[in-house]
């Protein structure tokens, strides 16, 4: 078990979130308040992604992601901010010629996947280790060898430290080869990412083998998704790991009762101390992954 946790809260995601729940932020400076406040509700770290404030679906825009990382910066409030890079491998395929993209599909190369990363330099951005089926329809989403490759070099050569996101074995077992090839420093740090259609299922089982095959030293932490969302996080502490928690993945507090970023982070500070843990500051979190700012 793990007595010092990182505790990160995801404040909004990109998925169509917006219009099941008025608690989930949508413009830059709701986005940047959502992290302020996982932060002062007891978050080490909010990961964030952009969206349009027009349509409320998820962006890419430079800008965007700017203005809501300036707006945390400037605040009164410290939290280690942890940016998405897995915009742009969405492929589904045309329903009359399967060989063609259809409606939807959104693939750009490996220095347009990291323009914001260039931009805002943040603490931590995610790197999705792998290619998955991402729900029951024609959507794949796309990360191969040579792209992660080149995102991993470039992110290193600028100072922020990859999350590397895993959603099965595989993934785990090329995120361990770019470790090998010097492309992570260390201590490399994992996101066991459990529930996602159709990746690695939300048990503790699953959570179990995924760490068994870790690189030694990693730091790692991981989430679950919908109800599962508070018994991966207790069951991350458990294994010795860190854990995420928000919005992005879960919109309810209780069965039909709406969260804030806010509730869940302290549900799961709740968990955490009541298992005998202890939530690091956004410092300290810093000094233990190794990152940009840290101590010595």
């Amino acid at each position: 078990m793990t007595y010092e946790v990182v505790l990160t809260c995801a404040v909004t995601g990109a998925g169509d979130t917006t219009g099941k729940s008025p608690h989930v932020p949508v413009t830059p400076k709701e986005i940047a308040d959502a992290a302020i406040e996982a932060a002062r509700a007891g978050a080490s770290a909010a990961h964030v992604h952009a969206r349009d404030p027009e349509t409320g679906q998820g962006s890419r825009d430079p800008a965007l992601f700017k203005e809501i990382v300036d707006r945390i910066r400037e605040s009164d409030t410290d939290v280690v901010i942890n940016v998405t890079a897995g915009m742009g491998g969405d492929w589904i395929s045309d329903t009359s010629d399967p060989a063609m993209p259809g409606p939807g599909t959104d693939m750009i190369g490996p220095e347009e996947r990291l323009a914001h990363i260039k931009e805002c330099l943040p603490d931590i951005c995610s790197l999705d280790c792998g290619t998955l089926n991402f729900s029951d329809t024609d959507m794949i989403y796309i990360s191969t060898p040579p792209t992660l490759r080149r995102m991993a070099a470039l992110v290193q050569e600028w100072g922020v430290k990859p999350e590397l996101e895993v959603f099965d074995l595989g993934h785990i077992r090329f995120a361990k080869a770019m470790v090998e090839e010097g492309l992570i420093d260390a201590p490399p740090m994992f996101q066991l990412c459990l529930g996602i259609p159709w990746g690695a299922d939300q048990t503790v089982e699953t959570m179990a083998a995924m760490k068994a095959q870790l690189p030694l030293g990693a730091s790692w932490a991981s989430f679950g998704i919908g109800r599962g969302q508070m018994p991966m996080a207790a069951a991350a502490v458990a294994l010795g790991g860190n854990v995420r928690v928000g919005l992005e993945d879960n919109i309810y507090l209780d069965r039909g009762v709406l969260a804030t970023n806010g509730q869940l982070v302290t549900r799961a500070r709740e968990i955490i101390e009541r298992m005998g843990g202890r939530i690091l500051t956004p410092q300290e979190a810093r000094n233990k992954l190794n990152l940009r700012g840290a101590d010595g």
